[in-house]
């Protein structure tokens, strides 16, 4: 079940990766919901989003705490 939800949050990420502001609520929320170890893969995911779309970079800073 746990690996669906981090399956289903990579969707949702790549679908608003058009929308920062939205973008970075996604990953909040993600944050919230996700097992400490799907954060981690979590985190790679977006990096290699970042590199492909470089205005999301403002939302790492959720991903540093």
């Amino acid at each position: 079940m746990a690996r669906a939800m981090l399956e289903y949050t990579k969707t949702v990420l790549s679908k608003v990766s058009f929308d920062t502001a939205l973008f970075c609520k996604e990953v909040q929320k993600a944050l919230q919901r996700l097992l400490p170890y799907e954060i981690e893969e979590l985190k790679v995911f977006i990096e290699s989003l970042v590199q492909q779309n470089p205005e999301l970079d403002q939302c790492l800073i959720y991903l540093e705490a």
